[in-house]
This record gives structure tokens, sequence and C-alpha cells, in this order.
């Protein structure tokens, strides 16, 4: 049950890949204007609401050593028993201490795009502090992830989970290699290979920001997102980034007052949960053996934003903490500035329009994460449409190329499939 791939997975398998045809101004001319209207009270009640959630179980968290001394109202006296209750108890605010932090997260990230408030200064002032809280660089994350957005899933401009290719690895050419070449690069034990999702999971995001682990090869080697000359960032952001930086300093110094027990008990742990939520549903927004990946000659940014898969991350509690994060996802690359509230009435209209082009994937997160992991490995130097392969050189999805010559011979043009008025201004 846990292991299975969703029937749209292996629906997507089956089906060779045609690229989108639909244009943007079709998409956005479908969506209610309301539903990209902002409600500034209703986004405040949920930062509300998250903090009420953070404070309440930092309380929970604190009451469990003086209920443990007093055997739990005399309830519970028995050693052992104790034992595992206190320990279920440490478990339980770990736990939701870390969905509702990747749900700060998600408010923060909404905030960066504009789409909680009308007032740009307002968003920045609720998105820096939200960060701040997780040690985020708030500024220099926006600016990459807005770089991420004008170009999801292109070769050369994407920011984020950029694939690597098979020279990479330097790995001989497509007709000449051999398994033993493949084995020699990507064979590892069971074990091992857990290992690795371990690091990515737990360290992942800070790796990321540190030396913009899978980010666009443009940059050179150790590029970061704390150093305010950064290639990342333009001049006039520089300033920024060194606020972004004094955030997470001043928050690092209300912990060190705050002292280790605190650090250790109640913040690092569900900190690293955090890290580990970002790193999943960003991770597995992007990063699946049927979506593709595209070179100049056939991106656009209506095909960058399809090529996302929306999942029910976690279920009724992925919608509740992380805001829609992931089950509306699609939608998201469409309307950057729509209110996640909205997600879901978004989302029916956008699949509507999209039809067989809309991504949907109810395999088990947690295995979806593990097929990611272990099948999208490289993709080829060649090709303008293209598929991750895994570990014994093999795509799980082909192209299919005569309709995509005619589409392009019917005079396909990005910038008209883009266009959403007579100025060709996109999302």
């Amino acid at each position: 049950m846990f292991f299975r791939n969703g029937p749209e997975y292996e629906a997507r398998m089956n089906k060779p890949f045609v690229p989108p045809t639909v244009t943007l101004k079709e998409i956005h001319d479908a969506v209610p204007k309301h539903l990209l209207k902002k409600n500034p009270a209703r986004a405040t009640l949920y930062v509300i609401r998250d903090i009420i959630f953070t404070a309440f179980l930092y309380k929970f968290a604190y009451s469990i050593t003086p209920w443990a001394a007093t055997d739990f109202g005399g309830y519970i006296t028995s050693g052992w028993q104790k034992t595992i209750v206190k320990s279920t108890m440490w478990l339980t605010y770990w736990w939701f201490q870390g969905l509702v932090g990747a749900g700060i997260f998600c408010l923060g990230h909404d905030a960066g795009h504009t789409s909680l408030y009308e007032n740009g200064k307002v968003n920045n002032t609720v998105g820096y502090i939200l960060h701040s809280y997780l040690m985020i660089p708030y500024f220099a994350w926006r600016s990459t992830h807005h770089a991420h957005h004008k170009a999801t899933s292109s070769m050369e401009r994407d920011e984020n989970y950029v694939p690597y290719t098979r020279s990479q690895f330097k790995l001989p050419d497509e007709k000449s290699v051999t398994k033993a070449d493949y084995a020699e690069i990507f064979e590892e034990t069971p074990i091992y290979t857990m290992f690795r999702m371990f690091i990515m999971q737990a360290l992942g995001w800070w790796i990321y920001l540190a030396q913009n682990t899978m980010g666009s090869p443009m940059y050179p080697a150790g590029t970061n997102h704390f150093n305010p000359n950064s290639p990342l960032f333009k001049k006039e952001q520089r300033f920024s980034i060194v606020m972004s930086n004094i955030g997470i300093g001043t928050m690092a110094t209300i912990l060190y007052f705050l002292g280790k027990g605190f650090f250790f008990w109640y913040y690092l742990i569900p900190y690293v949960l955090v890290n580990h939520w970002i790193v999943m549903f960003t991770f597995l927004h992007h990063s699946d053996p049927t979506i593709p990946h595209y070179r100049k000659g056939e991106w656009s940014f209506l095909r960058g934003a399809a090529a996302t898969v929306d999942r029910p991350l976690l279920g009724w509690m992925g919608r509740f903490f992380f805001h829609n994060i992931s089950h509306d996802h699609v939608a998201h690359h469409f309307f950057l500035r729509a209110p996640f509230y909205n997600g879901p009435e978004i989302t029916k209209i956008v699949r509507d329009v999209l039809k067989g082009d809309y991504n949907y994937d109810s395999t088990p997160t947690f295995y979806a994460l593990y097929r990611s992991f272990t099948q999208c490995q490289f993709i080829e130097d060649e090709g303008d449409i293209i598929f991750y392969k895994n570990k014994e050189g093999h795509a799980a999805r082909v192209l299919h190329e005569t309709v995509v010559e005619e589409i392009k011979a019917k005079g396909w043009n990005p910038d008209e499939q883009d266009r959403i008025e007579d100025s060709g201004k996109t999302s």
C-alpha cells in the first residue's frame, strides 16, 4: 500500500510526452478575479494562528518534566510507564512543532510572493520576521526563489533542483556506455542510499543555502546565499542580504541566551524536521521521473510552470499545516500572487484548462521521495525536452517526437504562448 506508484504516475509513464500548447491567457482568463484578491484580515489570522500554535506547543513542552515529576497527577507511577508517556509527549511536541514551523516557512514564502497583503513592505516585514525565526535568510531566499519562478524547469536559467548531466558524471556517451560504467558511478548499498537521503532531508536546505547545491550551474563553485556580493544577487539587493544575515544573527543570539537546554530540546529537533519538510515538498515539486525539463529551444514560462506536480502530502495535515503548498503547487506557479487559501478553487480551474497536461500524483509521499531520489539521477546533455534517467541509464518516459515536430511546424512560439495581454506581460 505504501510502496506503490499512484495511478496518475503510471498513466504518465505509459503515455508519450507531448508539451502543453494551451496559452497562459487561456488559463488566466478562466480564473475569476475574486480568487486572486487578497484578504489582509484572513492572512493575519493565519499568521496569528501559527504563532499561537507555536507558543502553545512550547508551553506543552515546558510542562512535560513537571508533569512527570508529579507522576502525571498520580495516575502513572511506574518507572517504565512514565518513561513511555514522557517520551511520547516529547515525540508529539517535536512532530507538531516541526509541522507548525514548516507552515511558518510557507507563510513567509507567501509573504515573499506578496500574496498575503497588498502592501509590499508589510509582506516583507512579516516574511522577514517569520523566516528569521527559522534561521532562513529571507531576502536572499526571496531573490533566488523569484528567479526560480521566472524560469522553472529551464536547464539554463532555473535556480532550484537543476538536474546533473551525463557529462557532469563523466559518463561515456549513450552509444558506448556500459552497465559497468553506470554501476561505477551509481551503484551503492541500500544502507548508504538511506544515509544519503538522511543527509539531504536533515541538512539539504542548509547545504543549498551555503553551497548552492543543485542550484543553477551558471554560478561558480562556493556560491552562497549569505554573501552580499554573491553573483546570485544584484547590486541593489546587497543591503537586503545584509539584513537577512542580521535576522539570522538576531535569532542565533536569542537562542544563545535561552541556553543549551532550550536549543537542543525545544528548538533543534523541530528545526531539523522543518528542514526535512522544506526539502521534501520542494524536491518533489520539481524532481519526478515523468516530468520534463526544457532547454531554451522548447522552454516557455507556461511549459515550465506546468512541469510541476501536485501531491496530497500528509493528507489533511499537509493542507492544514503547510497552507496548501503541495496540494496546489501547480496553480501557484501560474498565479504567484494568489492567496493560498484560494488555491483549491484555482487548482480545479487550472486542472480543467490544462486537462492532460495537469500533473497530480497520489503516490504515498515518502515512497515518492525514495523513488525520485533513486531514479532521478541525471539527464542527457543533448535534447530540448529531456527526462531524468535512472542509475541504469533508462528514462521512465519517452517523448512523442512526431507530435512535437508537428507543434513546431504549426508555428509554436514561446512568446505567444506566454502572452497574457497585448503587451505580452506574463505572470
